[in-house]
């Protein structure tokens, strides 16, 4: 059965399951907008020892496909203190967007520089990389980008979020959505099920709560039917606005 939760504020992942009848989570660990590197928790152990799965998103800043070292470097960093921070609250991946290349660059050239970054951090929990809200020179500009990425690290410990705000701000088929990324990928490891403000194909990454946006429900279901894995909301509000977005998913889940 497939796990549904939310993201959630950092202070007290745990509360923040029960309070939405959540079987999974996604917290920071760090700023999402600092390099500085993740603080031990007080509350690690009780994290480990949760039946709760909880993921971590990285920080915003991490772009180890950027041309610049001062962006590179840094982001390599944090991604190894990131991963380091997450196992030893018994994470179960580490979400990372695929990143930029520079202007005049070709995609490829970001997706080698993905294998080095890979090469030099102990990767003892999953990465999984999500594809973005679209953008010339963005890695997963589009999820056909999953293909080459995996034909060059697709060795290593790596995994799909796949985002539905994402990919219907990049001009995405969600009907097929799943199946495709699959096929490149061998599998989709984590969703985050969002619904847009925006019209299909805006490159705009705006979430909105599941039935409000600009997502036609069918195919916020069809993604909900097609995958078996956790599927978590990052959509706006608190509790109540989440717990319902939560119970959405699961009443779907029941209808597939």
């Amino acid at each position: 059965m497939n796990l549904v939760g939310a993201h959630v504020p950092s202070a007290d992942p745990l509360a923040e399951a029960a309070s939405r009848g959540a079987d999974a989570v996604q917290t920071f660990l760090s700023s999402p907008q600092s390099w500085k590197a993740p603080l031990p928790r007080d509350d690690a152990a009780d994290l480990v020892a949760s039946p709760i799965r909880l993921y971590v998103h990285a920080p915003y800043l991490v772009n180890v496909a950027s041309p610049n070292n001062r962006i590179r470097i840094p982001s390599r960093k944090i991604l190894a203190d990131t991963l380091a921070a997450a196992s030893a609250v018994g994470a179960a991946g580490v979400i990372v967007h695929g990143g930029h290349v520079g202007d005049e660059e070709e995609v490829a050239v970001g997706i080698e520089r993905w294998r080095k970054a890979l090469d030099s951090v102990d990767i003892s929990v999953p990465i999984l990389l999500e594809n973005t809200a679209g953008g010339g020179n963005a890695v997963l500009r589009d999820v056909s980008g999953y293909r080459l990425l995996w034909e060059e690290i697709g060795n290593h410990n790596v995994g799909v979020c796949l985002d539905t705000c994402h990919a219907w701000a990049a001009g995405e088929d969600l009907a097929t959505l799943v199946a495709r990324v699959t096929e490149m990928t061998g599998a989709v490891d984590l969703v985050h099920l969002n619904d847009s403000r925006d019209p299909l194909g805006s490159h705009r990454d705006r979430h909105a709560n599941l039935t409000e946006g600009e997502i036609p429900e069918e195919l916020l279901g069809a993604v909900v039917s097609a995958v078996d894995c956790p599927i978590l909301v990052e959509t706006p509000g608190g509790s109540e606005e989440q717990t319902a977005d939560i119970g959405w998913v699961r009443a779907h889940l029941r209808s597939s």
